[in-house]
């Protein structure tokens, strides 16, 4: 009864859900702190676009500018929940790119790895200056 019981995982030896977390987060990938200032700063980003977005975009019944064009002019309108596609596309990149980072930080790749965080935290940033103009186009 008092015995723990190990799950064999890919090549990890994990106890359970606590220690493949910790076990994760225990790597030398998460102890530089390049990598964990680039993290925070592009999750940073993402909440931040998330909250000035869910600030300013109130619910509306008509559709509202998503896209303005210098030559075109108004290019895209429609509902007011579509303005949450942007912060939720720098999510996934984020996602994807942090993946990759973690492959390319493993594979003794540090620079690959740093190229990688350092281009989604501006994606993220570029996404929260076209959430900006979005807010700025419809108020």
């Amino acid at each position: 009864m008092g015995k723990i019981k190990l799950k064999h995982i890919g090549s990890w030896m994990v106890q359970g859900p606590r220690a493949g977390i910790k076990s994760f987060f225990a790597q030398e990938y998460f102890k530089s702190h390049i990598v964990i200032w680039l993290l925070i700063l592009s999750l940073t980003a993402n909440l931040a676009n998330w909250v000035i977005l869910k600030i300013w975009i109130q619910p509306v019944d008509f559709p509202i500018i998503l896209h303005y064009n210098v030559y075109f002019g108004v290019d895209l309108v429609g509902g007011y929940r579509q303005v949450y596609i942007l912060p939720l596309i720098g999510f996934a990149l984020f996602l994807i790119n942090v993946a990759l980072s973690i492959y390319f930080y493993g594979q003794k790749e540090r620079i690959a790895s740093y190229i990688l965080l350092i281009a989604v935290l501006m994606i993220q940033l570029s996404l929260v200056v076209a959430s900006a103009s979005v807010i700025l186009i419809n108020y």
